[in-house]
């Protein structure tokens, strides 16, 4: 065995480790995307998307 065996297999393990992180970030995001959207289609809107002269806006 030789060292190239390590490096490669170290390489690898990091490929591995940033594909699926980038995956799962991904994933997460569209059900964070899809969960807004079903609650903004039930009516629940968010604070940030309410208008700036709404009474009761604390200003």
């Amino acid at each position: 065995m030789t060292h190239a065996f390590y490096v490669y297999a170290s390489y690898g393990f990091a490929a591995l480790v940033t594909v699926a992180v980038t995956v799962w970030t991904w994933a997460d995001g569209h059900a964070r995307r899809t969960e807004l959207a079903v609650l903004e289609a039930a009516g629940i809107r968010r604070r940030s998307a309410r208008p700036k002269d709404s009474v009761g806006d604390g200003e």
